[in-house]
């Protein structure tokens, strides 16, 4: 499914490993390598979609199943009490990966802080 070579595309077409939470036809979750909380799963689309600046009426049904996605990974998870669901847009938003993720963390009281 995925289109070009990137990072998480190479990892929702099965040529890099993860360690996955979640899969369909459509979306991808699996444990970040860098957790900055207990919990700490990134969810992307399997077709290469950059940012959330790229998406428009061809993909948004992708990005729609990442967020009917997103309660059952939270289910999976155990994640009952809450969650934060967080995306980086470009440079200077600290995007490390030009494919559209959403970081979902949680399994501790997460500060109201965001920065």
């Amino acid at each position: 499914m995925a289109q070009i070579e990137c990072t998480f595309c190479k990892i929702a077409d099965g040529r890099l490993p993860s360690k996955k939470v979640y899969e369909d036809d459509k979306v991808l979750a699996f444990h970040d390598i860098s957790p900055q909380a207990p919990i700490h799963v990134l969810i992307v689309p399997k077709l290469h979609i950059t940012s959330c600046d790229a998406i428009n009426a061809d993909n948004a049904d992708y990005v729609s199943a990442i967020f009917q996605a997103v309660p059952k990974i939270a289910q999976i998870l155990g994640l009952a009490e809450g969650y934060r669901i967080i995306t980086n847009v470009g440079r200077h938003g600290c995007q490390s990966v030009p494919h559209l993720h959403f970081h979902l963390i949680g399994g501790k009281q997460l500060s109201e802080k965001m920065l």
